[in-house]
């Protein structure tokens, strides 16, 4: 997973892998997803991504899975 923040327009694109997209999808006015063949998420662009998404920081935490 790549997270990519361009400054200049506020716009956050998280890509998710790296297979061609086929569709794009507007789920709201500054949300768009992209969609793979078999309708998988490739990658999701937040527009005015600190006033809308409150991105701010960025952080990633990876959580183990625990033993059951």
């Amino acid at each position: 997973m790549k997270i990519r923040y361009f400054s200049d327009t506020d716009t956050a694109l998280i890509e998710f892998s790296e297979v061609p997209i086929v569709l794009t999808k507007e789920i709201s006015e500054y949300l768009y997803i992209d969609l793979d063949a078999q309708g998988n998420l490739v990658s999701m662009t937040i527009e005015h991504a600190k006033e809308k998404a409150g991105l701010s920081e960025v952080a990633f935490l990876q959580m183990e899975k625990t033993g059951v």
